[in-house]
């Protein structure tokens, strides 16, 4: 199991900054200085016990326009449950990507994603120093990791935790955590994830929400799938039960718009769906016209578009096509 080994657990450096056993420290990770002057710099808070433990990464902001994953991240250090960890270390990182978070963007000022530019190179791009940094100076010091994420600008997913079928501890920690789907993903080329599980360790990505906005349910459930699986770490006294069955997705599609128009959708991400129901209507701008799009597939809709003007092949709806119900983990 993920969380079954003995801990090396001792003296803690990051970025040349020593944190002892049962200290707390704001550790600043310099980047890149842009055009302007400005030092571009990543915060991490370092929680350590007295007690050896695992270390954890609590990660947000990858993407700079996901704020539920930063809203997550500051509110379990604001609210102190990161503080005193009863055994082990905490690492939490509420935006990576500072740039693309005071830009309200996705991406980096050549357009690069960061999520595709793991393990990066200190002396390269804006993308590729936000990796590095973390990959040479995080990443060999942690033994899991949850790093938090929302849909693209438009897209909502539905609170869900992803995992890889070739990291069978991730199922195990997704269970713990226990978001409503918990999604079978392959592992993507120079993504955090694929180079944490080619170093050894596990990261488990929660997606919920969309970029650029608020949405309490995708906070509330991520909020309490980290502390479930901190207390099943035996770092945290307390985390809030799950009491829900969750649906494992191992096979996913799109249902994408059959033409052109303005679309009202009356299906939502969350509700499953048949095979020929009705999902939303298509309607021409001109009013003569309107078309009922129909679910090709049944299943479960993991993630939606709330773009109100669409093009025809739009990706509209994600369905969950394959799955079963599993219990919380232990």
């Amino acid at each position: 199991m993920w969380n079954d080994k003995d801990f090396e657990y001792g003296k803690l450096t990051l970025n040349k900054q020593t944190v002892e056993p049962g200290e707390n420290k704001l550790v600043n990770l310099n980047v890149a200085r842009l055009p302007s002057g400005t030092q571009i710099s990543i915060k991490a808070h370092v929680a350590r016990s007295s007690n050896p433990g695992p270390t954890v990464l609590i990660l947000g902001g990858v993407h700079g326009d996901e704020i539920n994953g930063v809203e997550i991240v500051r509110r379990a250090v604001f609210e102190g449950i990161l503080a005193k960890p009863l055994r082990g270390t905490i690492i939490a990182i509420p935006v990576l990507n500072v740039y693309g978070f005071i830009n309200f963007s996705r991406d980096v000022p050549d357009g690069k994603d960061v999520n595709r530019a793991f393990p990066g190179v200190s002396s390269g791009s804006l993308a590729s120093r936000v990796a590095a940094s973390l990959t040479k100076n995080v990443l060999p010091l942690i033994d899991l990791g949850m790093d938090f994420h929302t849909g693209g600008r438009t897209l909502y997913n539905y609170p869900q935790a992803r995992y890889s079928s070739k990291d069978p501890g991730a199922f195990e920690l997704a269970k713990v955590f226990a978001p409503p789907f918990i999604i079978q993903k392959p592992l993507i080329s120079k993504s955090l994830r694929k180079i944490a599980f080619e170093m050894g360790k596990t990261i488990l990505v929660y997606e919920g929400g969309e970029a650029l906005r608020f949405d309490g349910l995708a906070i509330q459930k991520g909020y309490e799938g980290m502390q479930r699986v901190l207390h099943r770490l035996e770092m945290i006294k307390m985390a809030p039960a799950a009491t829900h069955d969750i649906v494992h997705v191992t096979r996913t599609g799109w249902i994408r718009a059959s033409q052109s128009g303005l679309f009202m959708w009356t299906q939502s991400s969350g509700c499953e769906v048949r095979k020929n129901e009705p999902l939303g209507f298509f309607r021409d701008k001109d009013g003569l016209e309107e078309v009922i799009l129909r679910a090709n597939r049944s299943g479960y809709i993991i993630g939606h578009n709330n773009t109100p003007v669409v093009h025809q092949g739009d990706a509209l709806f994600h369905i969950g096509q394959e799955w079963e119900k599993v219990e919380p983990g232990p």
